[in-house]
């Protein structure tokens, strides 16, 4: 009689980490090493209020992780938002229903994402070149129809100001909710869907993509339009949430946005992206923000700070890079 049970090495699964693992410990040590020289920041309430900030540009970070994913940057972001939030804004002033306005936003932000995949594509342009222009584009435009001045509608007793606005147990806002389910579908679309699959495979080699049937163009465009949905969408929640915009809301949205998905561990050399890892680069940055606040320090230098965290992310990422090539052309050489 044969023994039949496979050998162990190929019954027995490596154990992996998530890839997300080292910027989530970051994450832990920077709040426990702030928590242990200010112990009121470990207050519940306050780490609830970081996660609330995070919601808005938080949402913009997830649908630029599908972007630095097939190699693109949008520059545009915070003025689609803002743009987005104006229009839905002028329509409840206009008497449109909140909710009716609230769709309509998102599906602006949609369109402005289509015109800059639209330019992109039939240009043959990086997204980064078009959006360079659509930048000032929408900021003009917004700035336009909103006579530079905070669009404030009418009607906030109405049923979408108090969904967006409440509280859970009086502490956590509907909206950082909505962040986090989001959060959770845009990451299992990314990894367990065709469309997700697609988008990694354009960034690793748009070459080998276009190969196998892949259309570099049609996810391109596909993959703008989704950012600006997800634009509209963090604009008419922001409308929602706050109750009015401001016409300069946004404009320094993409730095914290770009700092955010790097930080999280998403690449610039595309091929692969992480919602999780976005996500939790947008808390490491807010963490910065108020633990500068914590300890006294000018909260302008928060914008320094950033910029030296991506320079760090960059840095790193490369010198892992750099090893794991290295390993390759030994195992090659062997």
């Amino acid at each position: 009689m044969t023994d039949t049970a496979a050998p162990p090495s190929t019954t027995r699964r490596r154990f992996r980490l998530p890839e997300e693992t080292g910027v989530i410990v970051a994450l832990l040590l920077m709040i426990i090493i702030i928590g242990i020289a200010r112990p009121r920041f470990l207050n519940p309430i306050n780490l609830l209020t970081i996660l609330g900030h995070t919601t808005f540009q938080g949402m913009l970070a997830i649908g630029m992780v599908y972007l630095l994913a097939i190699r693109e940057i949008d520059l545009s972001v915070g003025w689609i938002f803002n743009f987005s939030a104006v229009f839905s804004g002028l329509l409840m002033v206009a008497g449109i229903d909140p909710w009716i306005a609230a769709f309509a936003g998102v599906a602006f932000g949609a369109l402005l994402g289509a015109f800059n995949g639209l330019l992109a594509v039939g240009l043959r342009l990086p997204a980064i070149i078009v959006t360079l222009g659509t930048y000032s584009m929408f900021q003009g435009l917004s700035l336009v129809v909103n006579n530079g001045r905070a669009v404030v509608p009418p009607d906030q007793d109405s049923s979408f100001f108090n969904a967006i606005s409440t509280k859970l147990f009086g502490i956590v806002p509907v909206a950082a909710l909505v962040f986090v389910a989001l959060a959770i579908v845009m990451h299992f679309v990314l990894h367990r869907t065709k469309f997700g699959y697609r988008v990694q495979a354009v960034g690793s080699n748009p070459e080998a993509a276009e190969l196998a049937g892949i259309s570099n163009n049609m996810i391109r465009l596909q993959t703008l339009i989704l950012m600006g949905a997800i634009c509209g969408l963090s604009g008419v929640m922001y409308i929602g949430f706050r109750g009015a915009i401001d016409p300069n809301e946004g404009s320094d949205f993409v730095l914290v946005v770009v700092a955010a998905v790097i930080i999280g561990g998403t690449p610039l050399s595309g091929g692969y992206g992480t919602v999780i890892g976005a996500v939790v680069g947008m808390m490491i940055i807010q963490v910065i923000s108020s633990g500068l606040i914590f300890f006294g320090i000018d909260a302008t230098w928060s914008t320094f700070v950033t910029g030296a965290v991506i320079v760090v992310a960059v840095v790193l990422d490369q010198i892992v890079k750099w090893q794991r090539n290295r390993a390759l052309a030994r195992a090659s050489d062997g």
